[in-house]
């Protein structure tokens, strides 16, 4: 297929994952993002046509530039997407199915213990809107396993004595979440020490941004903030917190599916990456349990 046909193509697509899949504004931005980079690599390379043979050149020179292997899946992924809608529209384009994905390794997930989880809970101290502010950040990522983004758009009118919170998540797909009573106490401290109109729940202090929506960057730096001055050398990030809560609940014997609802996770699979983190203590259950019915 002719390549400058193939890129017209392009806008149409983008509306194809906003109305039809439902797409959030991110996902379709990275979308396009890849694909406009292939049609750059392509003319680059003056090709005219496209076949299999192609890809396997993207490919190969995603590899050569560095590009990790999880982003050259994700250049593959938005490719086969937008064949795929090709196809639908009666494109004669390549098979989408025999464009095959690497094989990515598997995630390596940073995990605090009970005690380094607990000083960085504890960390933020004092009765400052900033300080009220911070440790109800952190007590709602770890009651919630919110994702960043999802935090950063919550408001601030949620029901503390349910202590409920219905959350818009990916693919604009909304589940319920739960606040601790430590979480619940926390916001409820830093809502009345709150004296401005902003309907977000969490908001810049900084003089340049002050009392704006929080950003996931400005989380981002509260949480390397904390981790640091709680003496934690480990890379902590906002979705550590979030790996954190997951963790918990299977160790404490919660079901699979259910954590799955609550992080809200499309697939299963996804969830399953948490255990293997339990393998010490189902190690320890075995021990405790196992054969004690057995002659000595």
């Amino acid at each position: 297929m002719e390549i400058q046909k193939l890129e017209k193509w392009l806008e149409r697509f983008e509306d194809y994952l906003s109305l039809e899949k439902n797409k959030s504004k991110g996902t379709v931005k990275n979308y396009l993002l890849r694909l406009r980079k292939f049609f750059e690599w392509l003319k680059e390379k003056k090709i005219k046509n496209l076949d299999e043979d192609t890809i396997f050149q993207f490919r190969s020179w995603l590899n050569k530039k560095g590009i990790k292997i999880k982003t050259q899946a994700y250049y593959l992924i938005s490719l086969r997407s937008f064949f795929k809608f090709l196809r639908k529209k009666g494109e004669n384009i390549i098979d989408p199915e025999k464009i095959e994905l690497p094989k990515i390794p598997e995630r390596e997930i940073t995990i605090l213990t009970d005690e380094e989880l607990e000083r960085l809970l504890s960390t933020p101290q004092g009765d400052d809107l900033k300080s009220l502010r911070d440790k109800a950040i952190l007590e709602t990522l770890f009651s919630t396993g919110l994702r960043i983004s999802e935090l950063c758009s919550l408001n601030r009118d949620i029901d503390l004595q349910k202590g409920e919170i219905l959350v818009k998540g990916k693919g604009e797909k909304h589940r319920l979440v739960f606040l601790s009573p430590k979480a619940k106490e926390a916001i409820k401290k830093y809502l009345e020490k709150r004296n401005d109109t902003n309907l977000a729940l969490f908001i810049n202090l900084s003089k340049s941004k002050a009392y704006e929506r929080i950003t996931p960057r400005g989380v981002q730096k509260i949480i390397k903030y904390y981790a640091k001055k709680a003496g934690i050398t480990k890379k902590i990030t906002p979705h550590t917190l979030r790996h954190q809560f997951a963790t918990d609940l299977l160790i404490s014997g919660a079901d699979l599916r259910a954590i799955q609802l609550l992080l809200g996770h499309k697939n299963i699979q996804t969830t399953q990456i948490y255990t293997h983190l339990t393998n010490k203590e189902l190690k320890l259950i075995h021990q405790a349990f196992h054969g004690k019915r057995r002659k000595k």
